[in-house]
């Protein structure tokens, strides 16, 4: 029985042992399954949590066994996600089709989903960390399944569906279509979007071309000493949500001095946040600082990648400027580094990217870095397990420090914005913010 104390009392979890589902059926001869550079650097766990009500209809006695049938029978077309992570002989991440399986747990609490509350509003990593499973004993990311799943029953009659995936294994799209995929198996249906599995589409050129400086990878001096506040102070996550006429307030001041004609929600928020943060750390003027986010390559190619394609489809785009400069020069200057990073990003770039990784087995640098993740246009809400859809979802906690992400919050226009910074840093950037 575990338990945290939240909202006067002890939220607890009876759990069971976890069980391993394996795929239902071998539709594949391969011993290792092939990941291309784009998956490589971001071998990080991801957690994401789905609430589901209590159907009138459908008592959910039975639904921990309905998603566990359901998983085997997925895992037929997503059968790498049944074996684990090794290292192949050139050195890179690959998969050992095992079919070890998935672990699975079922889970009952002591109290209504109710006590859950907002979870993108008010994140609480502690709490929501008890709705997944984890493997505390695993000493390195080769030792951690590829994919986990807990189904948590509530007295109310509601449940939780949490969730663990390798994110060297899908990208936010890819994990989407896999999660809708096995509800649709569950629900009896066919798939309306049967994966692409074969991801040497993207293997490197050769010889391998390099045509970008990809300072994305570049290692940046930490002059502010930032790295001291992140060991010293207690560690803070918060949400702050921009609704239309927010966005709409930014834009006006990204454009006001007519450098730029036009901007989106997503250029405005992110040269925000991207300045409200480094004045938060107290960053020096002379300082180095990085934006990276993910710009999804899917349509970059010719042909664009096939529908269903499984996998990192992403690549990780950089701006790169002096601290004083970002929060000297006018709002518009932060927007344009933005859109300027956005435009770059052609096949080109993907393929140079891709060369890069296989010529220097960089890793992206995150000192003196944000790094912007958007859930806003991935279906979170759509995943019906024969429970009507979430009535909510979100992700358990942020990967690494220097992330931030974009969310939508269900049916609420604008975006939401979740990150982590230490205390006294949270407090300036929340004033910074909302001013």
């Amino acid at each position: 029985m575990d338990g945290i104390y939240k909202n006067g009392k002890v939220f607890s979890i009876k759990k069971s042992q976890p069980i391993l589902v394996q795929s239902e059926g071998a539709t594949h001869d391969k011993e290792f399954y092939f990941l291309s550079n784009l998956d490589q650097n971001i071998a990080v766990i991801i957690q994401t949590v789905y609430c589901f009500k209590q159907d009138g209809m459908n008592s959910s006695k039975n639904v921990a066994n309905v998603i566990k049938q359901a998983l085997a029978k997925v895992l037929v077309h997503f059968y790498p996600l049944a074996g684990k992570l090794t290292i192949s002989p050139d050195g890179k991440l690959i998969v050992e089709c095992s079919n070890d399986g998935v672990p699975f747990v079922e889970a009952v609490a002591d109290c209504s989903m109710d006590v859950l509350g907002d979870i993108s509003t008010i994140p609480d990593p502690a709490m929501l960390g008890e709705l997944v499973h984890t493997v505390p004993e695993a000493k390195n990311i080769l030792e951690m399944p590829l994919l986990t799943a807990q189904v948590t029953r509530f007295k109310c009659g509601g449940f939780v569906l949490g969730m663990t995936i390798n994110h060297c294994m899908t990208d936010g799209i890819s994990a989407m279509e896999f999660v809708n995929s096995w509800a649709e198996t569950a629900r009896g249906i066919s798939l309306s979007v049967p994966p692409f599995v074969d991801r040497s589409i993207l293997r490197s050129r050769q010889p391998p071309k390099i045509n970008y400086d990809h300072k994305e990878f570049m290692e940046i001096k930490d002059k502010s000493n930032m790295e001291r506040l992140y060991q010293e102070e207690q560690m803070v996550y918060k949400s702050f949500h921009f609704d239309q006429e927010k966005l709409g307030r930014l834009k006006k001041l990204a454009m006001e001095d007519e450098v730029i004609k036009s901007c989106t929600s997503f250029t405005v928020l992110t040269a925000l946040v991207w300045r409200a943060r480094s004045k938060a750390l107290k960053m020096r003027s002379d300082q180095e600082t990085k934006l990276l986010f993910a710009v999804d390559g899917r349509s970059k190619f010719n042909p664009p990648l096939p529908k269903g394609y499984f996998g990192n489809g992403i690549v990780l785009t950089c701006c790169l400027c002096k601290v004083g400069e970002l929060i000297e020069k006018p709002f518009s200057y932060a927007v344009g580094l933005v859109q300027d990073a956005i435009k770059m990003v052609n096949e080109d770039f993907i393929r140079s990217t891709i060369d890069y990784f296989e010529v220097t087995r960089a890793r992206p640098s995150l000192t003196a870095t944000l790094l912007i993740t958007s859930w806003t246009r991935l279906s979170f809400d759509t995943t019906n397990f024969g429970w009507g859809d979430p009535t909510q979802s979100g992700c358990v906690t942020l990967p690494e420090k220097e992330v931030a992400l974009f969310l939508s919050k269900g049916k609420e226009k604008g975006t939401t914005l979740l990150l982590g910074l230490p205390l006294t840093a949270m407090k300036t950037f929340q004033e910074l913010i909302q001013a």
